[in-house]
């Protein structure tokens, strides 16, 4: 027997076993209104509402439909809503500028988009033909449809989840497609790797946009969990909502995971006890955290901490580190530097090492290809293998990153494509040269620093060409120093040799990420 793995399965089984359980514990009064909480009985209402609304205007069967908003109750309805009913959800990062919008919704020929209340007029100049604003006032058009019977409902695993954007090696984020199959693979594995259980309460601290939420919304909705929705990340109101509502479960970037230790030390400063000792395990990814960092979160928070290792591409868990009952017996500090590393391949997962010391993967849950960019995913995926983009090597079972062998910078969780900024810098009437490359930040993992050679006669200042890219990308991509300098370093034959830029801010480093 094969009964196809679609995103209904999730969907369906809250609603059959978990029905009377609260579901989603919306943000408290966000613009436009919130759904307070909600069950999986009217998780699953307001699912096929929604489907059906789609199909009342005409969106059709394989349509890609948009969706800006940041962590929403009305965004993890949308989840299924969109793609457990026959349609392509396409989660855009709300931190872009319209400009940056625009290109995501058109390359992805997005014919509706669905977006929060207060982001309205970000978007008001995208063109669209079906532009919904999510808030009480569309609830009853979009959500609270009664009896709603959706016209399509997804029985080939093969179909496409989403297509999520991600930065990289061009200069355009590349539409990442990932299907029925994959994202059911990724959940399931996921859940079974950090613990997911019926007990659980879960804090959306990770933006839904990214990658699905990583997928932990589908494994959560299987197993009946308490999802809380936070919108803004503040250390403060983390743990707030941790102590109000009882969170056992988290997933963030290492920034999240400073802000958090920030906001304890104030607390304990105060007198005031920290929640979830004993209780809270944090997952952490984006890139590989300090084993400081990871020693204060079990000592000073009491909460376990666990590693993964992935990209949009893979859905994204490939390697997973928790640590094992062999590790009960060692020192803090002996602890978390074992766990620093990206740890061990997931269930289902084979890395290995190229010759060249990239990382590659296979997997039941590696994408499906680019959206209508078929020579980059040929690129990235070779004989069979893909191609992480980061360097690195095996300690053991341990997949351990060292450096990124793409032109791509982790900065707080997001990914910046070097390049992307380059041809920003190139657009100032003043550069001659332009490289961009990451160097270490306390908070951030890594920070985006331009180096700058001026044409013959020109002029300009460094603040000046911040703010000549402020004005056109998302500011998380924009740099936070520019240096002006008289040349670049080149091989003999002219080629740019941004190691040698990269060399002076890494010294004393194990490893060139951050």
């Amino acid at each position: 027997m094969h009964v196809p793995l679609t995103l209904l399965d999730f969907l369906e089984r809250a609603e059959l076993v978990y029905g009377d359980r609260v579901a989603v514990v919306d943000e408290p009064q966000p613009p436009g209104g919130g759904l307070e909480r909600i069950t999986y009985s009217e998780l699953a209402a307001m699912s096929r509402s929604l489907a059906s609304a789609l199909d009342e205007l005409g969106v059709a069967e394989g349509a890609r439909v948009a969706i800006v908003s940041p962590n929403a109750a009305r965004f993890v309805v949308a989840l299924f809503g969109v793609s457990a009913f026959g349609r392509i959800l396409v989660p855009v990062n709300f931190r872009l500028k319209p400009e940056e919008i625009r290109y995501i919704v058109e390359h992805s020929g997005s014919t509706a988009m669905l977006v929060d209340a207060e982001l309205e007029e970000l978007v008001r100049d995208v063109p669209i033909e079906h532009r919904l604003v999510m808030g009480e006032g569309s609830d009853a058009q979009l959500f609270r449809r009664s009896d709603a019977k959706p016209r399509f409902a997804v029985t080939d695993e093969t179909a496409t989840v989403s297509i999520n954007y991600t930065s990289g090696t061009t200069a355009r984020p590349k539409g990442v497609q990932l299907s029925q199959r994959s994202c059911w693979l990724n959940a399931v594995t996921f859940g079974w790797h950090v613990g997911v259980t019926d007990r659980d309460v879960y804090l959306h601290t990770l933006p839904t946009f990214h990658c699905n939420g990583w997928g932990m919304p589908y494994a959560l909705t299987a197993m009946g969990v308490r999802q809380i929705i936070i919108r803004k990340i503040d250390g403060a109101e983390i743990l707030r909502r941790i102590e109000a509502e009882g969170v056992t479960l988290l997933n963030g970037a290492p920034a999240v995971v400073a802000a958090i230790l920030d906001a304890a030390t104030e607390r304990r400063e105060r007198g005031e006890p920290v929640p979830g000792s004993g209780t809270v395990r944090i997952v952490v990814a984006g890139a590989p955290p300090p084993s400081k960092t990871i020693e204060r979160v079990e000592t000073e928070l009491g909460w376990e901490f666990i590693q993964i290792y992935g990209l949009t591409e893979t859905s994204p868990l490939l390697t997973v580190n928790r640590a094992p009952a062999e590790w009960d017996e060692l020192s803090p500090a002996a602890r978390a530097q074992r766990l620093s590393r990206a740890g061990v391949p997931a269930i289902g997962v084979r890395i290995e090492v190229s010759p060249s010391g990239e990382l590659l993967a296979r997997s039941n849950h590696v994408f499906d290809g680019y959206y209508e960019q078929p020579g980059e995913t040929d690129r990235a995926v070779v004989d069979g293998w893909f191609h992480t983009g980061d360097g690195g090597h095996l300690d053991g079972a341990y997949a351990v990153i060292t450096d990124r062998k793409k032109d791509v910078i982790i900065s707080g969780g997001e990914n910046v494509s070097s390049i992307e900024v380059e041809d920003c810098l190139y657009q100032h009437p003043a550069v001659a040269e332009a490289a961009v490359i990451g160097v270490p930040h306390e908070k951030w993992g890594e920070t985006v620093l331009a180096c700058v050679v001026l044409r013959p006669g020109a002029t300009a200042t460094s603040r000046e060409l911040i703010d000549h890219c402020r004005e056109r990308l998302a500011h998380f991509k924009c740099p936070t120093t520019v240096e002006l300098r008289e040349s670049m370093p080149r091989t003999a034959t002219g080629k740019l040799q941004k190691f040698r830029l990269r060399e002076p801010y890494w010294a004393g480093h194990a490893r060139g990420v951050n």
